[in-house]
């Protein structure tokens, strides 16, 4: 047998087969406590207002006679419970809005662990609005847990993307995907009248959400802040160091740390840029519209319809009020189930069949269910064909489109343009939440049964998208992301614009830093030196070359 004989082209082609990073208990600590605080909330928030909707509309008619004498217009008392559901939004509105900088100030962890302070300031407002007869408590509540959520939806997926290995980084990210739906499964339980849902106990399903925040602020402080955060953004090498061999679980990250430092270098500018640099900018241009039209299809694609309109739904459907909240409790475990299920293959299927199969099959079951509800009325059994394609839609939902969108805004862009790029999505994800809320009830009186045909356009509209534009991540730097994209984006990618960052040109002469510090080189050892860097980065150049 012939001995392979070593030298530096071999030491290139190993270190291109990287072994595969095994999961950890520090790493898996932070995403589960991560998202239990953060996105385990949202989710919870999205339904937990379903069940006591009769009782709290109780509350504020009682709340307005004590206080006026005369039980409340029925005008008045629609409007005040409308202000308290779609107040949620502004909240998150508000926080996606103000997240990029607490980010910058506090880092991601920081950000996730002062952000529990408004997830308990919430819980006792909205918990003891009933005892205090203020009504007011009850939607500044609602508004201030908005805000909680706004912010841990950008701030948690960023974290989770930056101290996961590559290999593992989209799987750790549905963790937040699993996390919402557990959240909404959660409320929906809760709000059973077995438990909480009672008119003697439906604050305590408000209390209920001190526990996931507490429970987080206990844990978070002995995690590690994010080691790339740390390096690029605080320059303390350090700690970024220990962060990775915690989260690693291995003492040589010399790798990880080459590889966040040829980030750094590789980029346009070192500064964190602002959301209308991020819009300026024409080399990430295709970056930013991919996450606009992902996070407005996560929304518009007609879910929250569904999560906000259940009960209607299935009294339209023809089921007996009795068990709506039973079969109301289905969808919340069918959707948990097929978002662990998406995580489990993401890393083997990838995320852009993922997106697509998702929004695509959510299309065909939304136009089965029109035909189903069409011609309710015509058959006894059709109702119960409704319900098996409200649960088609909700799984064909989370087996992508309910997690992938967060997880892609961390990927598509490198550091200094994350967090503009998650305040631009959160505020993209909380309008469209709002616009949902607000106009389905008038296109559902427009439209009837044809109501979900606009969902339809959307899902077929979004996969159409993400089919011509979007490049697979998957097991991807983010370095290598970005330049997928240096095509559409009508701009070069060079290789040797990281090198100019380490070897300042001046004019007649190039001067070699670090270890040559003081030699001179001319052209052709620059281009020598770039042919070896090329070999290095092939995978990068031969996915430009195929998109």
């Amino acid at each position: 047998m012939e001995k392979i004989q070593e030298g530096p082209e071999n030491d290139r082609k190993e270190q291109r087969v990287p072994q595969k990073q095994h999961l950890t208990g520090c790493l898996l600590s932070a995403a589960f406590f991560g998202a239990l605080g953060s996105s385990f909330l949202y989710g919870y928030n999205l339904s937990v207002v379903n069940a006591p909707a009769k009782d709290i509309k109780a509350f504020y008619n009682l709340t307005w006679l004590s206080r006026y004498g005369e039980p409340a217009a029925a005008e008045t008392l629609t409007l005040l419970w409308s202000v308290t559901v779609s107040i949620f939004a502004i909240g998150g509105l508000v926080g996606a809005l103000v997240v990029s900088y607490l980010i910058k100030v506090l880092g991601r962890k920081g950000t996730l662990l002062a952000n529990n302070s408004l997830a308990v300031i919430a819980a006792l407002l909205l918990a003891l609005g009933e005892k205090a007869r203020s009504f007011e408590m009850l939607i500044i509540g609602r508004f201030i847990i908005g805000m909680d959520s706004g912010i841990s939806l950008s701030a948690l997926p960023m974290y989770l993307g930056e101290i996961s290995p590559r290999e593992w980084r989209g799987s750790i990210g549905q963790v937040n995907a699993v996390f919402i739906c557990l959240g909404v499964f959660t409320g929906q339980l809760l709000g059973l009248p077995e438990i909480f849902g009672h008119v003697s106990r439906w604050n305590f399903l408000f209390v209920f959400l001190a526990v996931p925040a507490l429970l987080q602020l206990c844990t978070l402080p002995f995690l590690p802040e994010s080691p790339r955060f740390l390096l690029m953004e605080r320059r303390d090498e350090a700690r970024a160091e220990k962060a990775f061999k915690v989260f690693l679980g291995k003492t040589d990250v010399s790798a990880e740390l080459e590889e966040v430092h040829a980030e750094s270098r590789a980029q346009n500018t070192l500064q964190m840029a602002s959301a209308l640099e991020l819009f300026r900018n024409r080399a990430v241009r295709w970056q930013t519209i991919t996450v606009i039209v992902t996070m407005a299809c996560y929304q518009l694609c007609g879910l929250n319809a569904i999560w906000y309109y259940t009960n209607g739904i299935f009294e339209a459907a023809g089921f007996n009020k009795a068990t709506i909240p039973y079969i109301t409790l289905s969808t919340g475990g069918i959707e948990t189930l097929a978002a662990v299920a998406s995580g489990l293959v993401i890393e083997r299927i990838g995320r852009k069949p993922l997106l697509i199969f998702g929004f695509s099959a959510m299309a065909v079951c939304f136009t089965l269910l029109t035909i189903f509800l069409h011609f309710q009325d015509s058959f006894s059994w059709m109702p119960y064909l409704s319900f098996i394609s409200i649960l088609a839609v909700i799984a064909s939902f989370c087996s992508g489109p309910g997690g992938i969108p967060f997880v892609l805004t961390g990927e598509l862009f490198e550091q200094s343009y994350r967090p503009a790029a998650f305040m631009v999505a959160g505020v993209v994800n909380w309008l469209s939440n709002f616009a949902v809320g607000l106009l389905f009830p008038f296109i559902q009186n427009a439209l009837q049964t044809y109501a979900f045909m606009v969902f339809v356009v959307v899902c077929v509209l979004g996969a159409v998208y993400l089919l011509i534009v979007l490049p697979e991540t998957k097991n991807k730097t983010f370095v290598e992301i970005s330049q997928s994209f240096s095509k559409i984006n009508k701009i070069s990618q060079m290789p040797d614009k990281e090198m100019e960052d380490v070897f300042p040109v001046k004019p007649g002469q190039v001067e070699i830093g670090d270890g040559l510090k003081g030699q001179t080189a001319s052209p052709n050892d620059i281009n020598s030196f770039t042919n070896d860097i090329n070999i290095k980065d092939s995978n990068a150049v031969e996915m430009e070359s195929s998109f």
